[in-house]
Order: C-alpha cells, then sequence, then structure tokens
C-alpha cells in the first residue's frame, strides 16, 4: 500500500471519512482499508467513528480531470463588481501545504457566528469541526471549498498588501498637563451634515466647535495619537483614573464627517519631507517630533476626514476590536477588504511578504474589515493585533500581494444569487 494510501486509510479509520471511494485511495489502498475495518468490527469494536463533515460532490461537481484532482473541469470563472474570480487549482496556492492552518479557526469560527446566506452550510460543519491538526484543517477546506485566483476587472492579479494594528493608546479622562487632544462621540449634528466640517473646520470656526462641545470622551497627548486611532478606527485607551488606579477601555469607530480620507504620508512625500519607500507610520511620528509645529498643522489639516468613536468595555475574553462584518478580529488571521470585490466572511489565500523583507506570509485569512484605503480587486490590509510590536510591523507593511478566494462549492454548483459572485 503506498504512503497516500495508509494516510488514506487512517483517515478513514480516525473519523469516518465517506469519501474514501471518490479515487483518492488506490484498488489496493481500499482493499487494505476494507479490510482494517473488517477485522475492527469482527473484533469487537462495535462501530466506527462517526464521519466529519463532508461534501457530497457526487452531484454537484463535474469528476476532476486526470492529473489535477482538485479543480472540476467545468467550474465558472465569477464576477463581482471590482473583480473577477477565475476558477483555480489547490497546487497553484503558493505555500499551501505549509501553513498552521489550524490556526485559521478562531477566525473562521467568528465569522461563521454570523454567516452570510452562501457560506450557512459550510459554516454549519465548521462550527462542529476540530481540527486536531493542520493537516485536517486543510483537507476540510479543500472538501468543502473551491479556490478563485482574484483579479482585477481588467486581469490584473497583482496587487498591495498593507497592514493595520489596534493602538494603545495612555489617555485622561479630563484635559490636564500632557493630555490635551480631544477623542469625541459622534455628535447628532456633526451625524446629520452631509458633508460634514472638515478637520481644519473643527478646528477653526465657532459653530463647528459648539457642535463638538460635551462629546469628548478622553483626552491624549498629541494630535498623532488622535489622528492615529482615527486612521486605524479603533483603539484600546490607557486610562488612569482619578483615584490613580489603571483601567483600559476601547474605542470603537461610530462615524465620520462625510469628508474624503487623504494621506497624511502621500502629502509628506509630495512635500519633499518622505521619499516614498520610507513614509511608514513610524517615519510620520518622527518627522513630526522634529517639524515646526505650523507644519504639523498643516499635515493634519490636508486630511478633511474626521472619525469619531464609541466606548466599550473590554470583554473578558481579550479578543480584537469588531470589524466591519461585526465579529471580532484575530491577529494574523483576519484582514481588511473591498467588500465590493471580496464578501465578507470569505477565506482567503495570501500570497505576500512580510514588511520590509522578502520572507514569504502566506496563509489563509478571513475577510472580516475595511477601509476607507482598501479598494479595488487584490488590495488587503493585514491585521497585526495590538500594541507596540504590532504598531511596528503593521506602520512598515507595504508589500506585493496576490489572493485567491476560497468560496464554497455547494454555492458554485447551485449559483445562487444575492451576495454571491455571479457566473461570467
Amino acid at each position: 500500500m503506498s504512503a497516500n494510501d495508509a494516510r488514506m486509510t487512517r483517515t478513514v479509520l480516525r473519523r469516518g471519512y465517506t469519501g474514501w471511494c471518490d479515487g483518492r485511495l488506490s484498488s489496493a489502498g481500499v482493499a487494505a482499508a476494507t479490510a482494517v475495518l473488517v477485522a475492527l468490527m469482527s473484533s469487537g469494536c462495535g462501530t466506527v467513528p462517526e464521519p466529519g463533515p463532508v461534501l457530497d460532490r457526487g452531484a454537484t461537481t463535474p469528476t476532476p480531470p486526470q492529473g489535477d484532482a482538485t479543480r472540476p473541469a467545468t467550474t465558472p470563472a465569477l464576477a463581482r463588481p471590482r473583480a473577477r474570480w477565475l476558477p483555480a487549482a489547490w497546487h497553484e496556492l503558493p505555500g499551501w501545504t505549509t501553513d498552521r492552518t489550524a490556526a485559521l479557526w478562531p477566525a473562521l469560527r467568528a465569522s461563521c457566528a454570523r454567516p452570510a446566506p452562501q457560506w450557512a452550510a459550510v459554516c454549519a460543519r465548521a462550527l462542529q469541526f476540530n481540527p486536531p491538526d493542520d493537516a485536517y484543517a486543510r483537507e476540510f477546506l479543500e472538501r468543502e471549498l473551491q479556490p478563485y485566483r482574484v483579479e482585477s476587472p481588467e486581469g490584473n492579479a497583482s496587487g498591495l498588501a498593507t497592514g493595520y494594528f489596534e493602538p494603545w493608546v495612555a489617555a485622561r479622562r479630563q484635559p490636564q498637563p500632557g493630555y490635551t487632544v480631544p477623542l469625541y462621540r459622534l455628535p447628532p449634528e456633526v451625524a446629520a451634515r452631509r458633508p460634514g466640517w472638515t478637520r481644519q473646520q473643527f478646528d477653526t470656526l465657532p459653530a463647528a466647535r459648539r457642535a463638538l462641545a460635551g462629546h469628548e470622551i478622553a483626552y491624549v497627548s498629541s494630535a498623532l495619537d488622535a489622528l492615529l486611532l482615527q486612521v486605524q478606527g479603533s483603539g484600546r485607551l490607557l486610562l488612569r483614573d482619578s483615584d490613580g488606579a489603571n483601567r483600559t477601555v476601547r474605542l470603537a469607530w461610530a462615524g465620520h464627517n462625510d469628508q474624503p480620507y487623504r494621506s497624511v504620508g502621500r502629502w509628506l512625500i509630495d512635500q519633499g519631507e518622505l521619499d516614498a519607500d520610507e513614509a511608514s507610520w513610524p517615519a510620520i511620528r518622527a518627522w513630526a517630533d522634529r517639524a515646526r509645529p505650523e507644519r504639523v498643522q498643516q499635515m493634519l489639516w490636508h486630511n478633511p476626514r474626521m472619525v469619531f468613536f464609541r466606548e466599550e468595555p473590554m470583554p473578558v475574553e481579550d479578543t480584537g476590536p469588531r470589524g466591519a462584518q461585526g465579529v471580532a478580529l484575530t491577529a494574523g488571521r483576519s484582514v481588511a477588504v473591498d467588500p465590493a470585490a471580496v464578501p465578507y466572511g470569505t477565506v482567503l489565500w495570501l500570497d505576500t511578504t512580510e514588511p520590509l523583507s522578502n520572507t514569504p506570509l502566506q496563509r489563509a485569512v478571513m475577510a472580516q474589515d475595511t477601509g476607507s484605503a482598501i479598494t479595488g480587486a487584490v488590495r488587503v490590509d493585514y491585521y497585526w493585533g495590538g500594541g507596540p510590536q504590532a504598531e511596528q510591523q503593521a506602520g512598515r507593511m507595504k508589500q506585493p500581494l496576490r489572493v485567491w478566494a476560497l468560496w464554497p462549492r455547494e454555492t458554485v454548483a447551485t449559483q445562487q444569487a444575492g451576495g454571491a459572485p455571479r457566473a461570467q
């Protein structure tokens, strides 16, 4: 019996794998597996383990061509408003067998708590499945999902991966020396204005300043800290109460002033203050520390968007902030996407590199968030987690990217409408 047959026989024995006669065992392997099962039952082993989550591919998926056991011959290309998806084979995903795939499950379970209709059946099985190792996790994904290479509508499969994180920022409830820059809740008057006042107008117009009065959440030490929280869209405030006790609360995104987002990093490049290859968040901070206050103010006003927050208690479990899908983000396994290219809750395979290096970063992630700068087909913002180390990694990440979307086979077979991609 071959090594593959031996592995598949173990699969049959350990979880009652129902797909063992789909062509992946040789005739010798089938005979061997049958003999082992018969011997076990005749020796008093009264039951075979319950089957794990499986997909009946007989009625919905054509027989794959010889030499490619993972890509159905008639799988259609799929289209999204800002992307097209081309069917691929599993072996085309760079590094597919080297990922710690079982580490995807916390993020997958989070998305499956709020599944899109196209994911309901897969999620029901995923929530009942506890992969004991990475190989089992990969088998589940291969059995349930079909890979697609994501391209722009024009056929460009190359894109950009950046990083983001949850800032941890020291703050005080009341203004005091060293903590004078306010963070705001969303005032009703501001929410009603479309478009709203710009960042510069909030700093200079009496009417705009009056609208903000009384909506302060806390005060941070610098305008760069406030901008960082606004750009990232959420964060943790490390508060010190009046009695000296330390407390942590979470700020979540509550809305903005309906003004466009403009990158302060791009402004610094255009102004000749930073080179294009060094416009990272640490470099922006360093520039602001040495620049004249009026130049820092000009940089801040270049971005007219103002973001507002709501305060949330920290959960008992130290989970990440909630993304646009409405579920907690998982460090290293959650990404922000353009939802017009990739629906929330989609499993993605990333082929990119670590920040400022050629070290491969190839792994399965969940599309769980979005951002104003995240637009286009092959574009992700990789969630690094929270704290100073995550800030360093995220601030330096600007890497080439290729992406594959892993979509439920059953949905592909039935071509469901709604949020599912449509056949071209």
